[in-house]
């Protein structure tokens, strides 16, 4: 003969009532805690994938520098006179003890004065005679106002456009080539200058004459 349940009395109605609520309390703190850090991590995945995409289009902007070809040279031989230079345009190695002033050129400008300037941390850009005005207006638009050169160069050069900084050297064939602004941040007053913070006025002029 089976035994017959035990009737349920007001008060475990009351307790199993109290767990269940008990247990409902939980359940929805543990899916708060899940929602919460879930939003957490995605939002810390979508800082990062934020911060990776940046940067990848700040390297596309600045354009890719592999192409840029490294000289190596000391600083500090002044010399006299002309000099034979290995590379045209010029990157390094002896030069005028008096630099050249930095700024925008029309005419072509003495090499072993513009090297000094490479060695204060100038980007000096030449460019051939025949390059189109407006490639020039760019050019000109595009370089910053201080420590770089912009002038046009009469002998061989290995593109249309080259920028050259003390041991480095970039050629191009466009003004609009985004590996020039790119240039420009690396190299300009960069770590390959030998005398960085050097005056780059108070030098000489394109004819080679000093500024007062």
């Amino acid at each position: 003969m089976s035994k017959k349940s035990k009737p349920t009395s007001a008060r475990d109605a009351r307790l199993a009532q109290a767990r269940q609520q008990q247990q409902a309390q939980e359940r929805r703190r543990t899916l708060l805690l899940v929602g919460s850090t879930a939003l957490v991590i995605v939002a810390i995945l979508a800082m990062v994938g934020y911060a990776i995409v940046s940067e990848s289009e700040e390297r596309e902007a600045a354009g890719d520098l592999a192409a840029v070809k490294e000289y190596d040279y000391q600083g500090g031989n002044h010399v006299q006179g002309q000099i034979d230079y290995k590379e045209s345009p010029p990157v390094g190695g002896e030069h005028n003890p008096v630099w050249l002033n930095c700024g925008v050129y029309e005419q072509p400008v003495p090499s072993q004065h513009a090297v000094h300037s490479l060695e204060h941390g100038a980007v000096w850009v030449t460019y051939d005679p025949d390059l189109p005005e407006g490639q020039v207006e760019t050019l000109e638009e595009t370089l910053p106002d201080t420590y770089t050169i912009l002038s046009p160069y009469e002998g061989e050069m290995p593109s249309k456009i080259v920028a050259s900084a003390w041991g480095h050297q970039l050629g191009l064939d466009s003004a609009d080539d985004p590996r020039l602004k790119g240039f420009v941040t690396e190299y300009r007053q960069g770590p390959q200058t030998p005398e960085p913070g050097a005056a780059c006025t108070g030098g000489v002029d394109a004819s080679g004459a000093m500024s007062q």
